[in-house]
């Protein structure tokens, strides 16, 4: 292993959404070499960002035409695996994106894998679509080690469980890896929020006195509550996205597809009022940097940052890899 110099390292970001993995490989001295996204929104946030548009429809890539790479990116998309989907895994279309990877890893023989997906795939169908993941990465010649990691657990207050599959050729002899799991730093919501005198009315639920929603807010939130994502009250009949969390515990796990009053971030109790979180406040608990560019309408940026990976957690696995070398 002595010839595989860390800052030598090449990638490539695979379904790149807007670049938080690139983000997390590239503050640990990687060299993004290429990068696919067929979403436009998505495209657009990831060219004002990177300077460069991510090519698109990877399924219509020729394998042969990616540059070489010491390390293959990609957290495939999740709809088919997710609780919230139909769960119909490889018989959706969308869960056959894995096949676009296997393609291309038996074309370059990448020294390591880097995957993420919902923790749900880890059960879907009876543990049977996640085994033939892995059967199938293990043919390909790789010792695979995989985790559920909470973001809330690596400095940033929001709960969010992702499963992380690394993946490293068997030719390297690694065999004994293991996730760091806990970073050890307690978080509450609050201090990432935006100043309040940027937050317009139009993310308050009910503001100026106006009365327009049945709020109950039923537990005293003046306590603090961190690495926890603690309910203080409903909004109606408290059905989805009509629930109240306190701002001084973590956040629900932001959604690129939820309903309610709430849809996509929460409804939190902040300074008095109940509102959504801002796109910014969306970023700060994906840890995305604060000069991170947010070109498109909120109703983008919530979807792209509710589709994102958690960058502190990306960036302690990827730690933990380069260790091995």
């Amino acid at each position: 292993m002595g010839n595989l110099i860390k800052p030598n390292f090449t990638f490539i970001d695979l379904f790149s959404g807007i670049g938080g993995m690139r983000i997390a490989l590239e503050s640990k001295n990687l060299k993004c070499v290429y990068s696919s996204e067929w979403d436009k929104y998505a495209q657009q946030t990831y060219n004002e960002n990177f300077g460069e548009i991510p090519e698109g429809d990877i399924t219509k890539k020729n394998e042969k035409d990616i540059p070489p790479h010491d390390i293959l990116c990609g957290g495939f998309p999740c709809q088919a695996f997710s609780i919230a989907g139909k769960q119909e895994g490889f018989a959706d279309t969308r869960g056959t994106l894995f096949f676009d990877i296997v393609r291309i890893v038996k074309y370059h023989k990448p020294k390591i894998l880097l995957l993420e997906n919902v923790k749900n795939l880890l059960t879907h169908d009876n543990n049977k679509t996640f085994d033939a993941i892995i059967k199938t990465l293990t043919k390909l010649n790789y010792n695979c080690y995989y985790e559920v990691l909470n973001a809330g657990n690596f400095g940033v207050p929001q709960q969010r469980k992702r499963l992380i599959i690394v993946g490293f050729k068997k030719n390297l002899n690694i065999k004994d890896f293991e996730f760091t799991k806990t970073l050890n730093c307690a978080t509450s919501l609050y201090t990432f929020l935006e100043k309040q005198k940027k937050v317009t009315d139009k993310y308050v639920v009910n503001c100026n006195n106006v009365v327009r929603y049945n709020i109950k807010i039923e537990k005293d939130s003046s306590g603090h509550y961190p690495q926890k994502c603690i309910r203080i009250g409903t909004i109606n009949k408290g059905g989805q996205g009509e629930r109240v969390y306190s701002s001084l515990g973590h956040s629900i796990t932001l959604s690129a597809h939820g309903g309610g009053l709430g849809a996509k971030t929460g409804l939190y109790l902040i300074n008095k009022k109940v509102r959504r979180l801002t796109p910014r406040e969306c970023a700060n608990i994906m840890g995305f940097p604060k000069n991170f560019k947010i070109p498109v309408s909120n109703a983008q940026a919530y979807k792209q940052f509710g589709n994102s990976v958690a960058i502190p957690v990306i960036k302690s696995v990827i730690t933990d890899i380069m260790n091995k070398f």
